[in-house]
């Protein structure tokens, strides 16, 4: 079997201020977080001694950062072929946007109750420099727009622990929103169902802002089904 083309992560040399392992292992998260894991069907594979190479150390606190990258699920092994970056497949990502949907239904009843009026002004400016007319050629600004507005309705919910647990889940659901955001009209409902959540938590309507988050990521779900076009292993 032909192994895929092994991928550089554009890293660049770090200091010895701080443990090194500590660095590469911010480095490489950080590299990895801004990849668009599920842009083609080749899997991301990397290279212990190019990314020591490119970040200017020794193997073993690279080793050790990959350790702990893999500990968390960002990179994985595969046996006889080496070392990837993590992508799920379709019924892992299925589960995946599931679970987040539980989540941020949970912190968006929660943000209704407890964010601040400034918190909430706030979320609501995410989107106010978008046109919806020239949005399509604007969707790079507006994926990363919709992924800060995702991420703030889940601190706006105050739990330490739910922004935690959702870090890991993030990576992922970042890529798919990223790949099924292009589909045909789905940027246009995404706004209004963006509009309609922030009415929701800005009549503090905890049950109403609940509901809408949670369908809202569940309608991912959909088009996963109808237009996943990625290998399964």
């Amino acid at each position: 079997m032909l192994q895929p083309p092994e991928t550089s992560l554009g890293l660049i040399s770090i200091g010895q201020t701080v443990s090194l392992r500590e660095q590469a292992y911010d480095r490489i998260k950080r590299s990895i977080l801004a990849m668009d894991l599920y842009d083609g069907s080749a899997q991301i594979r990397l290279n212990e001694h190019q990314i020591a190479q490119d970040l200017g150390i020794s193997r073993t606190p690279v080793r050790e950062a990959l350790t702990l990258l893999e500990r968390e699920g960002f990179v994985c092994t595969v046996p006889r072929r080496g070392l990837f970056v993590t992508r799920k497949t379709k019924r892992e990502v299925i589960e995946m946007i599931r679970v987040w949907a539980a989540l941020e239904g949970s912190a968006a009843h929660a943000a209704a109750t407890h964010a601040t009026d400034a918190d909430l002004r706030d979320l609501s400016k995410v989107f106010q420099d978008f046109d919806p007319s020239a949005l399509p050629v604007h969707l790079t600004a507006y994926e990363e727009a919709n992924l800060d507005f995702h991420q703030m309705i889940i601190r706006l919910g105050g739990c330490g622990l739910m922004v935690e647990m959702t870090n890991n889940l993030f990576i992922h659901m970042r890529a798919v929103r990223s790949a099924f955001l292009h589909r045909s009209g789905r940027y246009e409902v995404s706004m209004r169902e963006h509009a309609a959540i922030i009415t929701a938590l800005q009549e503090r309507d905890a049950d109403q802002a609940a509901v809408l988050v949670r369908d809202h990521a569940l309608g991912l779900i959909a088009h996963v089904e109808a237009h996943w076009a990625w290998p399964e292993e």
